[in-house]
């Protein structure tokens, strides 16, 4: 496989950002577009092959297309701009690193997206006491913290797609619909719970 090519691409100031290569997207109205990363950010682009398999399998479970769709933890974008191109209404992407929020800006502008997204850039744990209610949210957190009891707990979703390097262990309000491993990544989807109604009264 040759190595990732890196390209330099002018921003609004006189000093040039550097940029490699990263997945490209797989589906959509974008298909075959390659998403920019930042040269030397320490983050874990996910393969064009997993990703393709987590799309397919949320496809099965009711897809992105008109869905209000959260990428926590974005990086450059690629769950959420994936979305984009598969017809997601909307998608809020939430990234606290400045390398990653720049190259996710050019990302969004050189796709055509950027009226269909929003960037929130504050760290997710505080973002997603104020998200309110969406479709998909894919989280994809660094190794090295584990913010899965926080967003197990929060999250206002119907479907939830994780994607960590250790299993995900569900809590009592999540249904683990798949669950699969590619390599060190490691990819849970779950649906909430249906909590029951509480003005239907049980049958006896």
């Amino acid at each position: 496989m040759p190595p990732q090519s890196t390209q330099t691409i002018s921003g609004s100031g006189s000093t040039p950002r550097r940029y490699r290569a990263g997945v490209r997207i797989i589906a959509g109205t974008a298909r075959g577009r390659r998403i920019r990363a930042p040269e030397g950010m320490n983050t874990r682009p996910i393969t064009d092959r997993a990703k393709e398999a987590v799309f397919n399998m949320v496809h099965s479970l009711g897809g992105v297309d008109d869905a209000i769709v959260f990428d926590l933890f974005a990086g450059s974008g690629s769950f959420g701009l994936e979305s984009l191109s598969r017809g997601a209404r909307h998608v809020t992407f939430v990234e606290k690193d400045r390398k990653a929020l720049a190259t996710l800006a050019t990302n969004l502008s050189e796709l055509g997206f950027e009226r269909r997204a929003t960037i929130v850039s504050t760290p997710v744990e505080r973002a997603v006491l104020s998200l309110g209610r969406g479709d998909v949210a894919f989280c994809d957190p660094p190794y090295a913290l584990d913010a899965w009891p926080v967003l197990l707990d929060t999250l206002d979703v119907d479907l939830l797609v994780g994607h960590a390097e250790r299993p995900v262990e569900l809590t009592d309000r999540w249904v683990e619909e798949r669950r699969r491993s590619y390599g060190r990544a490691k990819i849970v989807i779950a649906s909430r719970r249906l909590e029951p109604d509480p003005a239907v009264t049980p049958a006896h």
